[in-house]
């Protein structure tokens, strides 16, 4: 059964089961700067996982783009990806544990949907701790179910719980699903959750009870929900047989296409051959959503993996531009389902250019290594003094200033017959992260969760914005971006010139104008057809399902948006650009503030 089987067969169970289809929420999440990238289905509904009412209403499904960064350095191994589809279906406050277990156990072994053996399944449930107590209930599902004692395993919060998404947030015990991939029969005794190269995870049912404070309390939610999970690259590796997810259909045209370009075989080198995979197709489904590479945020993350799958690119002998040319086989694979994709030559044009720099970067970290060299032999004719090793902090100068990566210092130094102090480097490079995460904890404390009052303000402030952009500018000054710490907002959007002066000074007095007027603000949920009609903002490109909420700051805007907002204007105080600037190529961006003048 293919991915694509898999993922339709997925939507179709859970619309029996009364469930809503949703589309894939962009991966640069839109109104929570907690975290980077979107990195589980369950991070764009946050809003409603908290109470705020779904257009679609309470039992929803979808599949669901997905960017993960803490498993970058496993990646190559069989399992782990930096992008993948995570297949979900959702309660908000609607059906519960039993419901949930028991359509998971439906899907995976029932005939007419995925056909699963029960034999090879196993199961964990959370152990409990001082937090909360053990998942007996669920364990009590399955058992009814036909899973026997053996089979469930239970284990730690480390293991079985899910959430936040950010600092704060939703979050909840959890059940998971395991399939056996080891050689024979399943033991008598499950080690699922401990024996990664036996059992491979397969579904997370999440239970989500309670809601993690800034002080680390676990509340108790007024309104419970179930978050599930289903990585689409794992189960299409199971049901195809396959070791890994690299061998399936999803992945196997981007390694035919490696091979021809490097003229080597993919089992000569499985590693670089999957990061390679794995991280240019990662970064081909960031820039559908609009990422560039740079050297902050998103696009930091995306350079990172566009500069390591070169550089793996160069160990299996592609000494020539070939980014671009893997990005191209990731939309011919990926666009029809995913249609942000189809701006192709925008995003090869991207990849194309940041090779391009890369490349020239490592010419220029060879000069200033070779200045290195000609140092030591100067030191050795001068006062007879032999160097054999550069220290760590010579290695990361040349990492840190001239963007040359250690892995080809260390293979520079073994041609010389010099090491590398790798431990000294590995020092000054984390004393050098400690420095940017704490600049980023800093930056990404807020989010709409967790700082209701000030982000839902500057929220609609937002849509005043759009509003006035439109105003001032025309209409093809749209949204690109959106993010909102508790501090301030900082918009994104389509326009060719930096804004003059008279610019800025019209469109803030537009948005204090709508502060004046002390506009009401109200909510209609309505299919996006009928948006379109009444002239709402919105990304008519698949970005929403057949009902969405509208918006209205009467007289003043009116958009497409989840929410949530202030009931009227007259309380957001004063607006304030702090900065008018560029972002990328066509898209300029904005930060203001709101200045409570009381």
């Amino acid at each position: 059964m293919q991915a694509k089987e898999i993922r339709q067969k997925y939507l179709e169970f859970f619309k029996e089961k009364g469930h809503a289809v949703i589309p894939s929420a962009p991966l640069l999440p839109e109104n929570d700067p907690t975290v980077l990238f979107t990195t589980a289905g369950m991070h764009p509904l946050v809003p409603y996982l908290l109470g705020e009412p779904h257009p679609e209403g309470k039992r929803l499904v979808d599949h669901q783009k997905c960017i993960r960064t803490g498993d970058i350095d496993e990646v190559g191994d069989n399992t782990h990806l930096t992008f993948f589809e995570m297949l979900g279906n959702w309660s908000l406050g609607d059906y519960f544990k039993k419901e949930a277990i028991e359509w998971s156990f439906e899907f995976l072994t029932s005939e007419k949907w995925l056909g699963i053996s029960i034999e090879k399944l196993a199961v964990t449930v959370f152990k409990g701790d001082d937090d909360a107590p053990v998942d007996e209930e669920a364990a009590q599902i399955w058992k009814n179910l036909g899973i026997p004692d053996h089979k469930i395993a239970y284990l730690p919060k480390s293991e079985n719980w899910w959430g936040p998404a950010g600092v704060t947030g939703p979050c909840g015990p959890d059940t998971e699903m395991f399939y056996w991939v080891g050689e024979g029969e399943p033991p008598e005794s499950s080690n699922a959750g401990n024996d990664e190269s036996n059992w491979v995870e397969i579904w997370n049912d999440v239970f989500m009870q309670y809601n993690k404070t800034e002080d680390g309390k676990f509340n108790p939610l007024k309104q419970t929900n179930v978050d599930t999970g289903m990585g689409l690259e794992r189960v299409a590796a199971v049901l195809q047989g396959k070791k890994t997810v690299y061998e399936t259909e999803l992945f196997e045209p981007i390694i035919e296409k490696i091979e021809s370009l490097s003229h080597s075989e993919y089992s000569d080198n499985l590693s670089s051959f999957r990061i390679i995979a794995d991280h240019l197709r990662a970064a081909t489904m960031m820039a559908g959503d609009g990422v560039k590479p740079s050297n902050v945020d998103q696009g930091y993350v995306m350079r990172r993996l566009m500069r390591r799958a070169i550089r793996h690119g160069k160990n299996i002998g592609i000494e020539e531009n070939f980014t671009h040319v893997i990005a191209k086989k990731v939309i011919h694979l990926m666009s029809d389902t995913y249609p942000e994709l189809k701006h192709e030559e925008e995003i090869l044009k991207t990849f194309q250019i940041e090779e391009e720099q890369f490349r020239k970067t490592i010419n220029h970290g060879i000069k200033e290594f070779e200045k290195l060299l000609a140092g030591f032999q100067m030191a050795f004719e001068k006062a007879g003094k032999k160097i054999t090793e550069i220290s760590g902090k010579q290695a990361f100068k040349l990492y840190d200033t001239y963007g040359f990566p250690i892995e080809m210092t260390t293979e520079e130094a073994e041609k010389h017959n010099l090491t590398v102090d790798r431990e000294g480097f590995d020092k000054a490079f984390e004393e050098h992260q400690e420095k940017s995460r704490a600049g980023a904890e800093e930056k990404f404390k807020g989010g709409l969760q967790d700082n209701s009052e000030a982000t839902t303000a500057l929220h609609t402030a937002t849509h005043l914005l759009h509003s006035a952009l439109h105003k001032v500018l025309g209409n093809h000054a749209n949204q690109k971006g959106s993010n909102i710490t508790a501090e301030r907002l900082r918009f994104d959007f389509t326009h060719p010139d930096k804004m003059t002066p008279e610019q800025l000074e019209e469109v803030e007095k537009f948005v204090n104008d709508a502060i004046t007027d002390d506009a009401k603000i109200t909510c209609e949920t309505m299919t996006v057809e009928e948006a379109k009609e009444q002239g709402a903002m919105g990304l008519f490109e698949g970005k929403y399902g057949e009902k969405v909420k509208v918006y209205t700051v009467e007289g003043w805007s009116k958009e497409i948006c989840g929410g949530p907002h202030v009931e009227h204007t007259g309380i957001l105080g004063k607006f304030k650009i702090k900065k008018e600037q560029s972002s990328s190529a066509g898209i300029r961006r904005i930060k203001a503030v709101l200045i409570n003048e009381q």
